[in-house]
């Protein structure tokens, strides 16, 4: 039974690959328009579906009344198949988007990622002009990538974080005609003031 001020979440299973393989995926529903795919950090960087940051984005969206997707690649979680890197992390968060934008009966679909889940993201977006709007959270990217985007871009960064030097990322950013969110207080986990990452993300 779902109460008030609770979130069903709805467990999926998403198809991939031409060797049968299917990743698991938690969906929230939402009666708005567009859904949130959201990209776990890579595998390499130990990310799953259920990273504190992924959850929050999924919490926030569907309070705002938007339907979202998340997932594991293949080979984490219950997730078939073998871990992959590069073009295999691509192929699956195309598997995704086909389901997300099925569930949602949508033609587009805003993108959010985390950490190194970005270079997933602007690869999906280079290949494929459903993503409507991307989201990066903490991204782990040249920041130079970022310029050539043609959707609308919202960055979200800690204050405390410095992988990324924050004068360039702020200049490719605006040169993107996006928007750089800075969350006070924070580092590249968000392990304080995480609401804020879904309030602005939502």
């Amino acid at each position: 039974m779902v109460q008030k001020g609770q979130f069903l979440e709805r467990s999926t299973l998403i198809p991939v690959g031409s060797d049968g393989a299917v990743m698991e995926g938690t969906v929230h529903r939402g009666q708005k328009s567009p859904p949130l795919l959201i990209l776990p950090p890579r595998p390499e960087e130990g990310g799953g579906m259920d990273h504190v940051v992924a959850a929050e984005l999924a919490f926030a969206v569907a309070r705002a009344g938007f339907p979202s997707l998340r997932f594991n690649h293949r080979g984490v979680g219950a997730s078939q198949g073998a871990r992959g890197t590069g073009g295999a992390l691509v192929e699956d968060a195309e598997a995704a988007m086909r389901v997300a934008l099925e569930n949602a009966g949508t033609s587009a679909l805003a993108v959010a990622s985390l950490h190194g889940g970005a270079r997933v993201a602007l690869a999906l977006q280079e290949r494929h002009p459903a993503v409507g709007g991307l989201c990066l959270v903490a991204p782990d990217v040249d920041p130079l990538s970022l310029v050539r985007l043609s959707c609308p871009l919202l960055v979200i960064v800690g204050a405390e974080d410095t992988r990324v030097p924050r004068a360039a990322l702020a200049a490719a950013v605006a040169e993107a005609g996006g928007d750089l969110e800075v969350i006070d207080d924070a580092g590249a986990t968000f392990h304080r003031n995480l609401p804020q990452v879904g309030r602005a993300a939502a």
